[in-house]
């Protein structure tokens, strides 16, 4: 397994490294994860951006990238497990029974990301960016390290959230006790069973620039209709959205953003440019003020799923609160 940096297959001019994991507590060894990098023009960082993907997704946002490297930050990806970059045959994608799993890879690319940084003679700080469903995963883990590991918690100054994953969207009943413990019950015996709903790829369609979008992405790695969920996923997330629900702490400083409306369509639209055709934003709205003390949370008119992949004057209202922010909390 090589584990140095070398040349990322999917973005030209970025770098990939290989993080091996533990023997894997869901039964699909071989597992790793990847953590990407955009090398260079940061000669002495102020500090580093991790960005963590969410459900059917992985590393390409390149602007992104571009947009904390015009600021002097350096920038990194990671790849979770079963997912993008370290998406294998044998696994189930992007399956676990367990959020925590992820704490493997997030701590050592933290450690990464800190050491590099310092060897540039930078500041090791860094700002942790997550969208859709890493942004459970990223308030859940600050939560955990703030309380088990405050060493390493203490490099991390900030917190980015783009249309985190927060609640179970669609009819109240799905919500209900009752709804839940039939998710955990089947999630407990057959984890790996896909949930019988109906896959949309309006979203995927508006992205996509071989359909109706600007984006090129692997297909494989991104789906149109994304990747189905199952019962022990969906169970992780459902156990995830309940420790929110009672109130976590990140930490540190947190900006939530998202649209300000959703549209759900069976297939693609032309309303779904311009709103989340994914997740409910009033339960963004509802539950952000539980992910810590210090949390703004911004609607963005007009905004995708990902806010950072709408169309391009709401980018940049969106990198504009992203600028005010970081100059509120940071000082620049």
């Amino acid at each position: 397994m090589i584990t140095d940096w070398r040349p990322d297959e999917f973005l030209a001019g970025y770098e990939v490294r290989t993080l091996p994991l533990a023997p894997d507590p869901d039964g699909e060894d071989p597992i790793n994860a990847h953590l990407v990098r955009k090398p260079g023009a940061v000669d002495t960082p102020r500090g580093a951006v991790l960005y963590v993907h969410g459900f059917t997704d992985y590393f390409f946002q390149t602007e992104l990238a571009d947009f904390f490297h015009d600021r002097g930050y350096a920038f990194y990806a990671l790849d979770l497990r079963r997912c993008g970059r370290s998406l294998a045959a044998h696994h189930q994608p992007h399956y676990t029974t367990d959020l925590a799993h992820y704490d493997e890879e997030l701590n050592a690319s933290l450690d990464i990301v800190t050491d590099e940084v310092s060897t540039l003679g930078g500041s090791p700080r860094v700002i942790v960016a997550a969208h859709s469903t890493g942004g459970l995963v990223a308030p859940l883990w600050l939560d955990r390290l703030r309380a088990d590991d405050p060493e390493r918690h203490g490099h991390v100054i900030g917190l980015l959230l783009n249309s985190p994953w927060l609640d179970l969207q669609g009819d109240p009943v799905l919500r209900t006790s009752a709804a839940g413990r039939l998710i955990s019950a089947v999630g407990t015996v057959r984890g790996k069973q896909t949930i019988p709903r109906p896959l949309s790829s309006a979203y995927g369609d508006s992205l996509h620039s071989d359909v109706h979008g600007e984006w090129t992405y692997d297909l494989v790695r991104k789906p149109l209709g994304g990747f189905p969920a199952t019962f022990g996923w969906m169970t992780a997330v459902r156990t995830g959205h309940r420790k929110v629900h009672a109130g976590i702490d990140s930490g540190v400083p947190t900006l939530v953003l998202r649209s300000d409306k959703s549209a759900f369509r069976g297939q693609y639209d032309a309303v779904v440019d311009t709103a989340d055709c994914v997740l409910d934003v009033k339960q963004i709205a509802q539950w952000s003020g539980c992910l810590g003390q210090r949390v703004l949370a911004v609607a963005v008119p007009d905004a995708r799923h990902d806010v950072f992949l709408s169309i391009e004057a709401v980018r940049k209202t969106a990198y504009a609160e992203v600028d005010s922010w970081m100059e509120s909390e940071f000082g620049e």
